[in-house]
């Protein structure tokens, strides 16, 4: 028989494996608008809960073509958004900021306003035409939800290479709020950023699945057989040891987004709410398969980064949900 060689158990891809420092991660913008020319290339969403969607499959080359199909699906709330400011860049980096100069009312009482931004009268920056780039700072509109008071705001970058472009957007949305319906549409693909469920403290076995050892081992079965030589006298970060577990930030790439809708138009509320969340009050979408994290916490939703043919190609009509 074969010796049996398993030198190490997860992958070091994702290292350090601890606690991250925000629960609504940012994204690489630059990489993401240079393959995209929408207008806002981001929204801010919360998730909701999962359910079993029927639907009848139209995907070129499926074995179930024109058929009734059951599979996953998570429903994510997106209440309307507003600018807060607008940072603008030269080079990369950072040149000026100005508020939008209708925010609402309690916002000063929830958020903390930075001194160094300008004044919200101080739109002339616009015209001055010193930078090469701009990107908008929004801010969900939680309390439509019902969820709590403050909102998660996020910096979100705008499609597009003319720069007017960018410019006359953010003149036309300065005073609007911006839905999802505005942003994403039916049956595309998007990206879902998003921190894992916390377990906490776990052990190696549970952390990076290295087999248990035999019953008559020394020192432990739920731990490393060797954590590494006599010399180098010291303990590698590669040895798998007990650790935190979860609340890390992933990316979920090139989800199926089946449907954008309201819930003015169209009820998906099961009777006494979505378990650990309740009531779906503003608009939705509904993505294919799982998402990272537990009820209500915030996620980013993208437009992808590396959009894949066989995801893309697939398609979708009369969903149901069960």
């Amino acid at each position: 028989m074969a010796k049996i060689s398993r030198p190490r158990r997860g992958s070091l891809q994702y290292w350090p494996r601890k606690r991250a420092k925000k629960i609504l991660p940012s994204a690489n913008w630059v990489a993401i608008s240079s393959k995209n020319s929408e207008k806002v290339l981001g929204f801010i969403g919360y998730k909701v809960g999962m359910k079993s969607a029927y639907a009848k499959d139209l995907t070129l080359d499926s074995m179930t073509k024109n058929k009734k199909i059951s599979f996953p699906v998570t429903v994510i709330e997106c209440p309307s958004m507003k600018i807060f400011s607008v940072r603008l860049y030269k080079n990369n980096n950072v040149v000026g900021e100005f508020l939008s100069p209708t925010l609402d009312k309690d916002l000063k009482k929830r958020v903390k306003i930075p001194k160094n931004v300008s004044s919200s009268e101080n739109t002339k920056k616009l015209d001055d035409k010193n930078y090469d780039d701009l990107r908008i700072i929004v801010y969900s509109n939680v309390r439509k939800m019902g969820l709590k008071k403050k909102p998660d705001m996020i910096e979100v970058a705008l499609g597009g290479d003319k720069l007017e472009d960018k410019i006359s957007f953010v003149r036309e949305h300065l005073n609007k709020e911006i839905r999802v319906s505005d942003v994403l549409s039916r049956m595309q693909l998007v990206d879902i950023h998003g921190l894992t469920k916390g377990k906490g403290l776990q052990g190696a076995v549970k952390r990076f699945g290295i087999g248990l050892k035999g019953h008559k081992s020394e020192k432990g079965r739920r731990r490393a057989g060797s954590l590494g030589p006599w010399h180098p006298a010291r303990v590698t970060f590669r040895a798998p040891q007990a650790g935190q577990l979860g609340m890390f930030s992933r990316i979920s790439y090139n989800s199926k987004l089946l449907d954008v809708g309201s819930i003015k138009d169209k009820d998906i509320n099961p009777a006494g709410g979505f378990k650990n969340f309740g009531l779906v009050r503003t608009d939705y979408i509904i993505v294919r398969g799982s998402v990272q994290g537990v009820p209500k916490r915030p996620v980013l939703l993208t437009f992808p980064l590396r959009k894949t043919k066989s995801a893309d190609k697939k398609n979708y009509d009369s969903i149901e949900l069960r």
